[in-house]
């Protein structure tokens, strides 16, 4: 799951961290590249000393270019984190999107909605946190089940933050 819920540091706070998952890792990268600019180059071998090749080659070399600057903005793109810290006070969303953006959002628990679209969002089974004049999508990174998925979690989590506490005997 590209979210899970941190362990507590404090009792009275919970923290949920949501990531969009990376497939392709930086040795991945480098093997992808190394055996791509190889495939490419594997037919200029035949084309060897002949005016073919220099004719070839700068294609090769833009195509392989173009790969590289695609990949490396597909991972720079998906540096997106999102971080929910609940309490009994305070539901505190920060996001943190690509090129170092940083959005924030905060509300009182007891009033915030947990909020799924199945359908109308821009998105299929869009999610949002509605609270404090404010309503902020969380998860759009997320895969449709995903969001059904984290839409249960929040409202248990809404719901266990802003019950009442027991009552202590005397």
């Amino acid at each position: 799951m590209p979210y899970h819920w941190l362990p507590p540091t404090d009792p009275e706070q919970r923290q949920l961290h949501l990531a969009p998952w990376v497939p392709l890792g930086p040795r991945g990268f480098v093997w992808f590249m190394a055996l791509t600019a190889g495939l490419i180059a594997l037919p200029l071998v035949a084309m060897l000393a002949t005016p073919v090749f220099w004719g070839l080659l700068p294609f090769l070399a833009a195509a392989i270019a173009g790969i590289w600057w695609a990949l490396r903005r597909s991972q720079a793109d998906r540096l997106v984190t999102e971080d929910l810290t609940l309490t009994a006070d305070s539901a505190r969303l920060l996001r943190l999107g690509p090129h170092g953006r940083r959005q924030e959002w905060q509300a009182n628990p007891y009033w915030v909605q947990v909020q799924l679209y199945p359908v109308g969002g821009p998105v299929p089974d869009y999610l949002t946190l509605k609270g404090n004049g404010r309503e902020v999508e969380i998860g759009a990174f997320l895969a449709p089940g995903e969001r059904r998925s984290l839409y249960a979690d929040l409202r248990r989590a809404f719901a266990e933050t802003t019950a009442p506490a027991p009552a202590r005997p005397r």
